[in-house]
């Protein structure tokens, strides 16, 4: 097996089961109601399992979660301070680009701040922070047949500048923020 250009070479050939996926996300916050606020409220992931005043589990689709926030170790926490270790981002991926512009424009009526927003080639994303300044990528893929790839067949992502107002254009009427979180 040869290794690929950009990946250093490994001392075993195994490679994963390419039905693994990332399960679950598990956040520690500073206030589960202002987090709540943002991932249910905001982003519309719904509240499956609550433990005590401590914890929650949220999804999408009613999978047993998606996202976990807690306050176990956390409660009334500041963020990492920067230049340190940690999470870079939580990133969710939306089904269609209609649906990443709905999500746009329930973060833009929420007035969260956008910290940037990119096409690499795969994919589209919008990136912010959530209420405790953990980084969130909301993003949806281009089909894999437009992936842009080199004469040699070998993925060549990039960073363009993502047209926010066309993208925007693509959310269905409707899709703006409603009054308040819901399933608290």
């Amino acid at each position: 097996m040869v290794a690929p250009k950009n990946n250093p070479p490994s001392s075993a050939a195994y490679v994963v089961d390419p039905r693994v996926r990332i399960g679950h996300v598990h956040l520690r916050v500073a206030d589960l109601q202002r987090a709540l606020r943002f991932y249910n409220g905001v982003l519309g992931l719904e509240v499956m399992q609550r433990y005590g005043d401590g914890a929650v589990f949220l999804s999408a689709g009613g999978y047993h979660h998606h996202i976990a926030l807690n306050t176990w170790e956390s409660l009334g926490g500041s963020p990492p301070a920067a230049g340190t270790t940690g999470l870079y981002h939580t990133a969710i991926v939306y089904p269609t680009r209609a649906a990443l512009a709905t999500a746009l424009r329930r973060v833009l009526a929420a007035k969260i701040p956008l910290q940037g927003a990119a096409d690499h080639g795969v994919s589209e994303s919008i990136y912010l922070n959530d209420p405790d300044e953990n980084g969130v990528e909301l993003y949806c893929d281009k089909p894999k047949e437009k992936w842009p790839r080199a004469a040699d067949g070998e993925l060549e992502m990039y960073t363009r500048r993502l047209d926010l107002h066309e993208l925007l254009s693509e959310a269905p009427e409707g899709s703006e923020m409603e009054s308040g979180p819901r399933d608290l």
